[in-house]
């Protein structure tokens, strides 16, 4: 399945969106060894426990879960070593300005491929509160309603 751009999506982490306010997002390379990126091309993973960390100079996806190469051998990947994300310095040290200062956290969106290369979307975000979570779930119930109003409306005038 390719979306925009001949982008195909492997997964995406769907807690994400509920659980941060998303300030910016962007794309990062991702540095992976041989039987990861089978796996990958098996269109396994899961980011659900994912986020990125600025360490020195550079910057990695932890806890993304790349299960093992079904036909790989003894030298098989870990599944949730830290990967290496690729970036440039100038990005990473404004991301890490950015979650110092302001106390946003990056968590991984969503893992696709673009060009035949792994890419991974990183997002800026602030943790939700209870009471935002629930904010969010009546907005969209009552948006729900309103689309079951109209369309009961729009079918009475045909």
């Amino acid at each position: 399945m390719a979306g925009e751009n001949g982008t195909k999506l492997i997964t995406s982490n769907k807690k994400a969106r509920r659980d941060y306010h998303i300030a910016e997002t962007f794309e990062a390379g991702l540095v992976l060894v041989g039987t990861e990126v089978k796996s990958l091309r098996d269109g396994k993973a899961s980011l659900a426990e994912a986020y990125a960390r600025i360490s020195g100079d550079e910057m990695y996806l932890v806890g993304a879960h790349i299960p093992e190469y079904k036909h790989g051998n003894r030298a098989n990947h870990e599944p949730t070593r830290a990967r290496k994300l690729l970036l440039h310095r100038r990005e990473i040290e404004r991301l890490r300005g950015k979650v110092q200062e302001k106390g946003f956290t990056m968590i991984p969106l969503r893992l696709y491929w673009r060009g035949g290369r792994a890419k991974v979307e990183i997002a800026l975000g602030r943790g939700k509160r209870d009471y935002d979570r629930r904010e969010d779930i009546a907005k969209r119930e009552a948006n729900r309603e309103m689309d079951r109003a109209l369309s009961r409306r729009t079918k009475g005038n045909e």
